[in-house]
């Protein structure tokens, strides 16, 4: 079924994800209310109206194309926590992002996305990241390549004696341990290190070689799986501290890094401290 699935239906993803953006999100960029914007955790870790509505957009949509598939979105964990287990289950599982980049998509900045990612039994099959306000949309398949906008992409490699360009977590949404297990990275000769925005457009910049490397804290899968799949099939890289690759379902050793290649890869984690 999965098979036949990723050979013929996968236009019909694009579509609904594009669909949602359109109905959802857009109409109500920079024509937020305030009563549209809730916080969850704590002032940096905001929700809108956009969010939640796109979430449950897709969520029917995906769903109705690909039956007895499940859906583990943010905005769906955030309200019942025991939903994120479906990551370990046997069912094809969409894993969604509505709005990655909260934050920019309040303040009326274009740097947002969707993301999309069909992952079944702990493997990335498919994702979507889609910028709509910036039109960009990029694609990647397992074994079939990454594309942004149609075009093939290729993270190919850093420039030799340039100094390295790394984003990391951002300070916003690192506890006092984490920072100090990224602090190798800054006041370091040959790395230029800054803070992340939408992480979904992180790592399309790494796809598209304009970074050079990723170094997070945080292990939600919605964050990572459709930029980790999109990096790996325009030849990146990426793995935990411990050398193993990121699991969708947690248990990570973190920090973890991904990079436009492995060498990259190695040398950021070797700049790493162990969090906890």
């Amino acid at each position: 079924m999965i098979n036949d699935f990723l050979a013929h239906d996968l236009p019909r993803v694009e579509a609904a994800v594009r669909e949602a953006a359109a109905a959802e999100i857009t109409p109500r960029f920079r024509q937020l209310d305030v009563a549209e914007i809730h916080q969850k955790s704590g002032p940096h870790d905001l929700v809108t109206t956009a969010d939640r509505l796109a979430e449950k957009h897709l969520t029917a949509a995906l769903t109705e194309l690909l039956p007895g598939s499940v859906v583990v979105g943010e905005e769906a964990v955030s309200e019942d926590p025991s939903t994120y287990a479906a990551l370990d289950g046997d069912a094809p599982v969409w894993i969604v992002d509505p709005v990655d980049g909260t934050r920019q998509f309040v303040r009326g900045e274009p740097a947002f996305c969707t993301l999309v990612a069909l992952a079944h039994r702990g493997e990335l099959l498919a994702s979507w990241t889609y910028a709509p306000v910036l039109g960009q949309l990029a694609v990647a398949v397992r074994g079939g390549g990454a594309r942004l906008n149609g075009l093939p992409l290729s993270a190919g490699t850093p420039e030799v004696g340039a100094d390295l360009r790394v984003v990391t977590s951002h300070p916003d949404f690192t506890t006092p341990v984490e920072e100090r297990a990224l602090s190798g990275l800054h006041g370091v000769p040959g790395i230029s290190a800054r803070p992340c925005g939408s992480a979904g457009l992180e790592y399309l910049a790494l796809a598209r070689g304009a970074s050079d490397a990723l170094a997070f804290t945080w292990q939600n899968a919605w964050d990572h799986a459709a930029g980790l799949l999109l990096l790996a099939e325009a030849g990146g890289g990426h793995a935990t501290l411990a050398g193993a690759p990121f699991r969708l379902a947690g248990g990570n050793a973190l920090p973890f890094s991904a990079a436009r290649d492995t060498d990259t890869v190695d040398r950021v984690l070797a700049l790493l401290r162990p969090v906890g």
